[in-house]
């Protein structure tokens, strides 16, 4: 199944064709990368996604998840819709290649270790498994992960998914 493009007259399917479901005005709330195409769009109800556009109505009850074209027509910008999803992609990439940086390195305790975006990484193992803590020292912000990983990998996925949440909230 192909995405419906800007040009395709999509509107016929899904719940682009209920009557008194409003197809302009939804706002984005939120984006999720599922990692592989494991949903369909709850508007045209016809596109499988991988990237979850969450919209929001105020004559809507419910939050839609949909697809990029479909987001971009409820909010009547496609492009931003675009740009949107464009940074959920560009993030998956940096997110897949984190753990294998060149700047990564070892500290003098043996721990695995690395600064990026004004954050100072340090992931280490303890008995019970991976651990990291996160730094920020023009701020002295300190949090130390609270859950436990069963490999160096995921703590440093941990790692990356963090920086990038403290930098979305700046």
């Amino acid at each position: 199944m192909t995405e419906p493009d800007d040009t395709a007259d999509f509107r016929r399917f899904g719940k682009w064709s209920v009557p008194g479901i409003p197809h302009r005005g939804w706002s984005c709330i939120d984006i999720e990368d599922l990692g592989s195409p494991e949903a369909v769009c709850e508007m045209c109800e016809r596109q499988d996604i991988r990237y979850v556009h969450a919209m929001q109505h105020p004559d809507y009850p419910e939050t839609l998840h949909c697809g990029c074209i479909c987001a971009g027509h409820m909010e009547e910008d496609v492009e931003r819709a675009r740009r949107r999803e464009a940074s959920m992609k560009n993030a998956a990439r940096r997110r897949a290649a984190w753990p294998n940086r060149k700047a990564w390195r070892r500290s003098r305790q043996g721990n695995l270790v690395i600064s990026d975006q004004g954050y100072h990484v340090t992931i280490f193992e303890h008995a019970d498994g991976w651990h990291g803590v996160i730094q920020r020292s023009a701020t002295g912000y300190k949090r130390f992960s609270r859950r436990v990983y069963s490999s160096q990998r995921a703590a440093q996925l941990a790692a990356f998914d963090a920086i990038l949440f403290l930098l979305q909230e700046r």
